[in-house]
């Protein structure tokens, strides 16, 4: 099976509809089948995002997108630096 990496919105609506499911009476299993992800998952998902508000998920989301374009940039900067080590020992 393929794996997903789940935003970090599609993780608070899963839960969200998971409480809601639950709440219906649906089993756990029947939860994570009609949410299509595993048990395991879902524990960790509630293990992370317990007694987080709106507030400290839009904060996580906003360093998530941060961590993003830093790696981004670093990755771009060591490039350079190889390209630039390259053209340095053509030249020797």
């Amino acid at each position: 099976m393929k794996r997903k990496r789940h935003t970090t919105d599609e993780v608070v609506r899963k839960l969200r509809e998971a409480e809601v499911l639950e709440g219906q009476g649906q089993t756990l299993g029947q939860v994570c089948q009609r949410l299509e992800i595993s048990e395991q998952t879902l524990h960790r998902w509630r293990r992370q995002f317990r007694g987080m508000g709106d507030d400290q998920i839009k904060r996580l989301k906003e360093l998530e997108e941060e961590n993003r374009r830093l790696k981004k940039a670093v990755a771009d900067l060591v490039l350079d630096k190889q390209i630039i080590e390259e053209v340095l020992r053509g030249k020797d």
